[in-house]
């Protein structure tokens, strides 16, 4: 079956095999015409970052099939204002796109406004607004004096570029709200968090980890955020990015702009998780600090191990492929599963660059594939060929591990289970435990009779699932 799927010639410059040699990897471009890619598109990327700012108003200017986005399709969550939750559209129809759609978003945004009182509100491109060439810029501005919020364009047109284009725009607009609030009250303990978007209630576990430490997050950007917050973040004495990708930009501007350095950090995996803690309190050279950051990382990780050892006794050996937006949680998830007992055999990225790549030929066992800005017939054809007992990706991937007879786990923005930090980790094994060793993958037609229990004598998956829940 699976030499039936063959790469697209333009595509094997994007295609690397870890311990092979090899020049680097051709990415950071547009997708290949026709290659159906799984990467979205800009707006994708600036709602991504932007939506979990919970007391602000997310208004989409375009088509309603743009702000499918809504209620309940995302995990991030808020313990507060629900605002977020609803994705507002200006709804452009034929007339709209003829005769322009200035005055109609006008009308929408000072009719939201009035109704739902937020902190701010945030105007989100289309590809449609971009072709009509409407003035968001001068009607947010438009607004704004007349309401007395930031009202902030973002330049999220589908077409002028690739998700990390988003990101980009994003950072820009939440940009313009930092340096604007008051920042007395903040002490010298003091961080920011860029980059957790609180899926499953994620930045709460975070921020506990460092409330036990004795360190004041000032802001999440963007997970469970709030405006206030945001405006007053350039006084905390550190940034500390998770996802790369989408924050690096923002990170940046705040360090040529406030002085605030920044620390590249994940917060998925033990060891991850631990070094995030680790590097902190390392960089406030604090060791009272740093003797607590022990002590969280030796009280959480003493709770979950032992049950850990037990799910990786019946994982060693299983392979996973493993497709993800930014390259931040590639490496984590690697480290993860090898936690777990398990190899990846496959591995690739939406948004990866470069260096990015090169670091994951380096930590990657020989054989594994990776791939930059897949789409369906190139990760079936690895799949197939690699053999994998897991896939883990997002909403778009989960068809292809289906159709193929694999266990699929969730880690987008969809899922409503936390697996950042260590309570995570322990949510993440349980869930890859139980897609990997359900009895159902025994019976698919990609499995040979021979690997199948009653024919082999092996021990079932089913007896396997009682004995870990016993």
């Amino acid at each position: 079956m699976s030499s039936t799927i063959e790469v697209l010639p333009g595509r094997a410059a994007s295609i690397a095999v870890a311990g092979e040699a090899g020049g680097a990897m051709v990415c950071d471009k547009h997708s290949l015409a026709g290659s159906v890619t799984q990467r979205a598109c800009v707006f994708c990327g600036s709602r991504v970052v932007l939506y979990p700012i919970a007391d602000a108003l997310h208004v989409v200017h375009g088509p309603i099939g743009c702000a499918a986005y809504t209620w309940d399709i995302r995990g991030a969550q808020s313990s507060g204002p629900q605002l977020h939750r609803n994705s507002f559209s200006t709804d452009m129809q034929e007339m709209d796109v003829i005769y322009g759609g200035e005055k109609k978003l006008e009308r929408a945004l000072m009719e939201l406004i009035e109704k739902h009182q937020p902190k701010a509100a945030f105007v989100y491109s289309t590809c449609i607004v971009g072709v009509i060439g409407d003035d968001v810029t001068a009607v947010c501005k438009k607004v704004e004096a007349a309401k007395g919020i930031p009202v902030l364009s973002v330049a999220s047109e589908g077409f002028k570029g690739t998700k990390k284009d988003g990101y980009r725009a994003a950072c820009e607009a939440v940009y313009t709200l930092i340096g604007t609030g008051d920042t007395k009250s903040i002490g010298p303990l003091s961080i920011n968090l860029l980059g957790d978007f609180n899926i499953a209630g994620e930045t709460w576990i975070i921020r506990d980890y460092f409330k036990r430490m004795g360190i004041e997050v000032v802001a999440t950007i963007t997970g469970d955020g709030r405006v206030d917050d945001i405006r007053r973040c350039h006084g905390a004495k550190l940034n500390l990015v998770q996802c790369a990708g989408s924050m690096t930009h923002l990170a940046k501007k705040m360090k040529e702009d406030h002085n605030i350095p920044f620390l590249k950090v994940s917060f998925f995996g033990l060891e991850d998780m631990s070094a995030a803690l680790y590097d902190t309190a390392k960089f406030f050279g604090d060791e009272q600090l740093m003797d607590k950051a022990k002590e969280v990382v030796r009280d959480e990780i003493g709770k979950f191990y032992p049950q850990l050892r037990v799910y990786k006794e019946k994982l060693i050996g299983k392979k996973a492929a493993i497709y993800v937006g930014g390259a931040f949680k590639a490496f984590s998830l690697v480290r993860a599963l090898r936690t777990l007992g398990m190899t990846t055999s496959i591995v690739g990225t939406q948004t990866g660059d470069k260096d990015d790549y090169a670091q994951l030929r380096e930590m990657c066992d020989a054989g594994t594939v990776i791939v930059d800005d897949s789409n369906p017939l190139e990760l079936a054809k690895f799949c197939l060929e690699k053999d994998v007992d897991l896939f883990i990706g997002g909403v778009k991937e989960r068809p292809i591990a289906y159709k193929l007879g694999i266990g699929f786990c969730d880690h987008n923005h969809e899922r409503k289970e936390a697996l950042a930090g260590f309570v995570g980790m322990f949510n993440f094994a349980k869930e890859v435990y139980a897609s990997c060793c359900s009895p159902v993958w025994n019976y698919v037609p990609r499995r040979a009779r021979s690997q199948r229990p009653e024919v082999s004598g092996q021990k079932s998956d089913a007896e396997s699932q009682t004995e870990v829940a016993s």
